[in-house]
């Protein structure tokens, strides 16, 4: 008779073990959230772009001050740019730093019933010391999604979100 292979304390594995199905369904998960967080959507456009233009207000407002001299902002519904005050007369900004920046492709702007009599543009200007020639109020949508960009009578800029 010939002897019998032993047999092996441990049964052969086949397969995954849970613990290691768990740890593959949490890595998919998280590369999914990922993946949706870094999608843009419609809500995160516009914050970014209401953004942006509250930050270029406040940057429009500091430079009045730095330079000692009066600095505009002219918005409308397509876009918004800045001016500065030469011999008397209002100029553009030379060169990108201040230039026309148009809104998102399907951002819509709305700013103060004076500014609707004058063809949908407003002018805020902000002075040298940086006071602002008037309260003012943009408000932004896009779709459902609406953002207002205030600016007080002090110069302050502040962003709200609705």
């Amino acid at each position: 008779m010939s002897p019998q292979p032993a047999k092996t304390s441990r049964a052969r594995r086949n397969g995954f073990s849970l613990v290691e199905l768990m740890v593959v369904l949490f890595v998919m998960g998280l590369l999914a959230s990922v993946v949706v967080l870094a999608i843009p959507g419609d809500s995160r456009e516009l914050r970014t772009e209401a953004e942006r233009f509250a930050a270029r207000a406040s940057a429009a407002r500091d430079e009045a001050i730095t330079a000692s001299a009066p600095v505009s902002m002219v918005v409308s519904d397509t876009g918004y740019y800045f001016e500065q005050r030469v011999a008397g007369n209002w100029q553009p900004f030379p060169g990108d730093r201040f230039g026309l920046t148009a809104w998102n492709e399907g951002t819509h702007a709305v700013t103060g019933e004076e500014a609707r009599a004058r063809a949908g543009r407003s002018r805020i200007v902000f002075d040298t010391v940086g006071l602002a020639s008037s309260d003012a109020a943009v408000r932004l949508s896009r779709k459902d999604q609406t953002m207002t960009v205030r600016i007080a009578r002090d110069g302050m800029v502040s962003l709200d979100g609705h």
